[in-house]
Order: C-alpha cells, then sequence, then structure tokens
C-alpha cells in the first residue's frame, strides 16, 4: 500500500508567501525559500508552490524564486503558476520542479495536457480544479478564482485524466483558508470517478482534519495557513494519521 503524503503549500505573490480566506485578502506569510526549509526539516512529504498573481498578470510562475525554493529541496516539489504553453513546463522542470500544476489554460486548451504528458511523462503533469459548491451539485473557477467556468469540476478532471494528467489538486474555494475541515464530500466524488492520486486542499483545520481527508480517498492532504502560523506541526499531523490506521511516512 503506497503511503499517504502530507503536503504544505506555498502561495507565492510578489515574492513572499501571502495566504488569505477564498482566495482573497492576501497576508504575508513569510519567506519561500525559509518557509520551504522549515517544513523539510519538519519532515513534509512533498511541496507545492503556487505563483498566485502569475496567471492574472500573463506570466509565468518566478524562475528565480522556484530556483530558490528548491535547491532548498530533496522532496518532491510541484509548481504552478501562468503554465500556458508546453514550453513552460520545461522551463519550470529547468528551474526544479518535479512536477508542473496547470489550470485556466488546460481549461481554454485540454490538448495542453496531452501534449505536456506525451513529452515529460503523466507523472509530471498535475490538474489543479479550483472548485466550489453550487447547490444542488458543484461549480469551478479559473483564473486564480475570478472567473467562474459552466459544467462539473469532478468531470472536468475525469477528461484530464483521460488526456494524461498525473494527478489531480483538488482545491476547495468554500474552505481555502477558512480551518473549516475539507469537503470531504468533494473528495468522496472524486475518489469514485478518478483512477490518478487526489491532493485534497482547502480547510485544514487539526490533525484529524488530515486524516478525514486521506480516509475519504484524497493520496495527499494539504495545508498552507495552519503551518505557516505554527497551528500545527507536520509530526503531528503524521502521527495522528498514524494512530487512525493510515500508511503515513513517519
Amino acid at each position: 500500500m503506497l503511503a499517504k503524503r502530507i503536503v504544505a503549500c506555498l502561495d507565492i505573490k510578489d515574492g513572499r508567501v501571502v495566504k488569505g480566506r477564498r482566495f482573497r485578502h492576501l497576508r504575508d506569510s513569510g519567506d519561500p525559500p525559509e518557509c520551504a526549509r522549515r517544513y523539510r526539516e519538519e519532515g513534509v512529504d512533498e511541496l507545492v508552490v503556487l505563483d498566485v498573481s502569475a496567471t492574472l498578470e500573463e506570466r509565468l510562475a518566478s524562475l528565480r524564486t522556484i530556483e530558490r525554493i528548491a535547491s532548498a529541496m530533496d522532496i518532491p516539489v510541484t509548481v504552478g503558476g501562468g503554465v500556458r504553453f508546453v514550453d513552460d513546463f520545461s522551463r519550470l522542470l529547468d528551474a526544479g520542479a518535479d512536477k508542473v500544476a496547470v489550470n485556466s489554460a488546460a481549461v481554454a486548451n485540454p490538448d495542453l495536457i496531452a501534449c505536456a504528458s506525451q513529452r515529460y511523462g503523466r507523472q509530471c503533469v498535475v490538474l489543479s480544479v479550483d472548485a466550489y459548491r453550487a447547490p444542488p451539485a458543484y461549480a469551478y473557477a479559473i483564473r486564480s478564482g475570478t472567473q467562474s467556468q459552466d459544467g462539473d469540476p469532478v468531470a472536468w478532471a475525469c477528461e484530464a485524466e483521460s488526456l494524461g494528467a498525473g494527478e489531480v489538486l483538488l482545491t476547495s474555494i468554500d474552505r481555502d483558508g477558512t480551518k473549516s475541515g475539507f469537503d470531504l464530500e468533494l473528495i468522496s466524488i472524486c475518489y469514485e470517478r478518478l483512477g490518478i492520486p487526489i491532493v485534497a486542499s482547502g480547510g485544514a483545520r487539526d490533525a484529524d482534519s488530515f486524516a478525514d481527508a486521506l480516509s475519504a480517498g484524497a493520496d495527499a492532504a494539504l495545508g498552507a495557513s495552519v503551518f505557516h502560523e505554527r497551528e500545527l506541526s507536520i509530526e503531528e499531523v503524521k502521527r495522528r494519521c498514524a494512530e487512525r490506521g493510515l500508511v503515513v511516512r513517519l
């Protein structure tokens, strides 16, 4: 059985780590390489780095920032932000990324997933889905949550899997930064329909909330503000997950 993963996320804006609620009201949370090193020392399994203003500014994630972060890491790093072309994957991978997350550009041009998967391998291609509740179902947004899309986010994730995506970074906009727990229903629906790993994001609250997300079907659970603000340690999360019978790397 593959071990479940605990992931830390660095949202980057203007060269600094930031964090807000539901993608809004961003506040400074520190220096990217410093945060990355701390999480690595604490035993995080992977790191996700998202340049949250890159798409809106029509540019690729800062390669210099990625290089600074990756140079301090010996664990997998996923990078997203402003990816529009297949060659952007090369630029981010060369800067130190192990996987590249794509969102808005893939919605506009799904062939981007297929081309990137063929060139770099499925394991490098991560579909980022920013979903929210739109009763009686779910909807999703692009461009850092500023533009809603028609359609079902889970169906879109399934299409991306068929095109060659190797993983889904599934974020609940409703839960982002709220510390109210992960959207377990959304995770469960994706788990039932997808055959690729799911990284659950949005709503991390306490150690049990991570275990809940992993038990609901996520292969990895991601935290940001609870780690930035030192409300929760990665060791504490892993210990609680193990106590609940989940296989984690201690």
